[in-house]
């Protein structure tokens, strides 16, 4: 493949978002509309305490990504309720359109004791062309179980011949790297079925995509595109620890192809992007997008400090 970097579309330091947010515009991803996409996006809320909770935003591109339409003037989703799943926010957030129905995947954050977080996958509507969406229910759609026990999230959807397909991230575990150093989480892609986009038949802990790290690499963000007779899988992927200020452990995106969507062949070659040489994506590439847009694939990602300063564009050549 070859891409073309369109740059940084969208800095969150120069709007004003809903929400009590500021900076971080973490995970976008688009929804197609007409004359205009609409790219949403997590950003984060300072509590007193100091600890952040992530709300879901959106801007509005024209058809050129070169000029920001609209900022949304308030969150898309309200926080979570006291003692739910998704109580300290939702990241990512991932649209979809269905039989005339706007519906999106939620990854909700709650915080745990002993390790920093637990999440799990919603499921909420839109009732006014996306603006902003409630939740079908309070619990999660998808969640921790036998063989996956902890840090299910980052659900990507779509629906082929009627059965809707979900890619999304396990946790296998959380472990102390180092003795003085807080446990670090590491998590793997995993695949799961749906009839109805409610009820899901997961492919328990069987892991998609093969590692190129060894067994504490860590993979998030999967998204899934046809190009041509082939499907393609973008998504990020890091070591498990040393990752935070280590540019060279830190996020990079990877590839896998699949002529079934079942079975994947790891290729990050073949993707052909990588991070810069200087500037806001030269020690960082993560949270990637894959969609289609006037017929050409297009690839929003993240670049450095986890979407800190924003958000890019790609343009499949």
């Amino acid at each position: 493949m070859s891409w073309r970097k369109l740059g940084r579309i969208f800095d969150p330091a120069q709007y004003a978002l809903p929400g009590g947010c500021s900076g971080f515009a973490q995970s976008p991803q688009a929804l197609v509309c007409d004359g205009f996409v609409r790219v949403y996006f997590s950003s984060r809320e300072r509590e007193p305490d100091g600890m952040y909770v992530s709300h879901v935003v959106w801007a509005d591109f024209d058809s050129s990504f070169s000029r920001v339409l609209q900022v949304a003037p308030e969150v898309a989703l309200a926080r979570g309720e006291l003692g739910c799943f998704d109580e300290h926010g939702v990241f990512p957030f991932n649209p979809l359109r269905h039989e005339g129905r706007i519906l999106a995947y939620t990854t909700g954050w709650s915080r745990r004791v002993s390790v920093s977080v637990e999440t799990g996958i919603g499921l909420v509507e839109s009732s006014d062309g996306g603006k902003t969406f409630t939740r079908v229910g309070n619990g999660p759609v998808l969640s921790a179980s036998l063989h996956e026990p902890c840090l299910v999230g980052d659900g990507f959807v779509l629906v082929h011949e009627g059965v809707f397909h979900m890619w999304y991230i396990f946790g296998t575990g959380w472990k102390h790297y180092a003795p003085d150093a807080a446990p670090d989480r590491t998590y793997k892609i995993g695949h799961a079925t749906s009839t109805n986009g409610v009820s899901w038949q997961k492919e328990e802990a069987r892991r998609i995509v093969a590692d190129r790290l060894g067994p504490d690499e860590s993979q998030a963000l999967p998204s899934v595109l046809r190009i041509g007779t082939r499907w393609h899988m973008v998504f990020c992927y890091r070591q498990s620890f040393d990752f935070r200020k280590n540019s060279a452990r830190g996020y990079r995106l990877g590839h896998a192809w699949s002529d079934d969507l079942s079975t994947w062949v790891r290729d990050d070659h073949d993707l052909g992007i990588d991070v810069s040489a200087e500037g806001w994506d030269s020690e960082m590439m993560c949270y990637p997008h894959l969609f289609e847009y006037a017929g050409r694939p297009h690839l929003l990602y993240n670049g450095n400090a986890f979407g800190r300063d924003g958000f890019g564009l790609a343009v499949l050549e």
